[in-house]
């Protein structure tokens, strides 16, 4: 994965502008300290599994073991060449099945959680090749589970009581796109 995912925006909307270019590119070592503010803002960070603050070495680690793994796409999301959203698509299972997770910046502008799920099913399902993308939110995160259903996936269930934070558990929401059930933006 050499080049740089280009796509045109001609629909998005509020500040993300019509001649807006938006790009994935693969992760590097240089945008360790982003992804982790980014990762570790609070508003990010209550509705991952994990919740507590990751430390540089520890995000270090994670990113050297994660980024040796040929069935792992940790990815960078552009927009005017500007790093907005991170994106890991991990194939799970044989024949493209693979789990994606994804945040966008915390100050980014109004629209960029759109553009980046567009960009990252056209790698997707483009690119990697992929037959099936899956996603989870945690049942409280309702704006995670709106996207989802925007973005064309399937609700495949609901996995009752699967994460325990620490003081309560709380129900998974599954979902899934097919590769020809994706369809791209004009």
């Amino acid at each position: 994965m050499d080049q740089v995912w280009m796509l045109s925006c001609a629909k998005w909307r509020a500040t993300v502008s019509e001649a807006t270019v938006a790009g994935i590119r693969p992760m590097n070592e240089g945008d360790l300290e982003r992804v982790l503010s980014w990762r570790n803002h609070p508003e990010v960070r209550r509705y991952m599994y994990t919740q507590h603050e990751i430390s540089l070495k520890e995000h270090a680690r994670w990113f050297a073991r994660a980024s040796q793994d040929p069935e792992r796409h940790l990815l960078v999301f552009e927009i005017d060449k500007s790093p907005l959203g991170f994106i890991n698509i991990h194939q799970i299972a044989s024949g493209g099945i693979a789990d994606w997770g994804f945040y966008a910046a915390p100050d980014a502008p109004k629209g960029t959680g759109h553009a980046l799920g567009q960009a990252a099913l056209r790698y997707a399902f483009e690119a990697a090749g992929l037959h099936k993308l899956c996603g989870q939110a945690l049942a409280f995160n309702e704006r995670s589970i709106r996207f989802h259903l925007n973005l064309g996936f399937q609700r495949e269930g609901v996995l009752r009581h699967q994460h325990f934070d620490g003081r309560q558990y709380h129900d998974v929401v599954c979902f899934g796109l097919l590769a020809n059930e994706w369809h791209q933006p004009n």
